[in-house]
């Protein structure tokens, strides 16, 4: 990597991530606006200025490969499994799980299904990669090492949900985060990780809820 591109991501990190923090809390402590125009206009965002700092390594990033198809669907399927069974331990584990669980999905009510399984599959899904493992991941393991940065960048990804107050939904970020983390890093590209969150995602709030 030259010095230029390393310094354009050490400069889209530092301004990111505040941003970062700020938008969530505009998606989701302030109640003004669709939720979900707004997380999608906030991921935009991200995932403009990350594919700006990427520079050279853009290309490397986002080539298809056959692998990342099927690696794509089986990590998603993998990750549903993994919520499925963690809803029944931690409504067993805590009392507030169940109203926490609900609160998510009251957002369903905002828009029409079938747009908000499109604005995942298309923008927000892509889009939150794009930034948190295609820049924030990416510059924290060439900073601080593989198993660092992973997990500096996933508890990030967790806590940038806690303007909810919703442990459940810190939790379940981390998780996610954490398998689409470790799938980015053996992987190193973004194809499959997009290809999980976005499938995932139309899943659990849309296909198959877990409410």
């Amino acid at each position: 990597m030259d010095m230029k591109s390393e310094k354009n991501d050490l400069v889209a990190v530092a301004v990111t991530l505040p941003l970062a923090f700020a938008l969530w809390y505009g998606v989701f402590a302030l109640h003004e606006g669709n939720f979900w125009l707004k997380i999608s206009l906030s991921a935009t965002l991200l995932a403009v200025i990350s594919l700006w700092a990427m520079g050279a390594v853009r290309e490397q990033l986002l080539t298809i490969k056959k692998r990342h198809l099927g690696l794509g669907i089986a990590s998603a399927v993998f990750l549903y499994v993994i919520f499925w069974l963690g809803k029944f331990i931690l409504t067993s584990l805590y009392p507030g799980a169940p109203t926490e669980i609900e609160s998510v999905y009251a957002r369903r009510e905002a828009m029409p299904p079938w747009l908000i399984a499109l604005l995942l599959l298309l923008v927000t899904g892509p889009a939150e990669e794009i930034y948190w493992r295609g820049l924030l991941q990416r510059v924290l393991v060439q900073r601080i090492g593989p198993m660092s940065g992973l997990l500096l960048a996933t508890a990030c990804y967790a806590l940038v949900h806690i303007w909810t107050l919703n442990t459940a939904l810190v939790l379940a970020a981390f998780t996610a985060g954490l398998i689409w983390g470790w799938l980015y890093l053996v992987e190193r590209s973004l194809v499959p990780v997009i290809i999980s969150h976005a499938i995932w995602s139309v899943a659990i709030f849309v296909l198959l809820p877990l409410s």
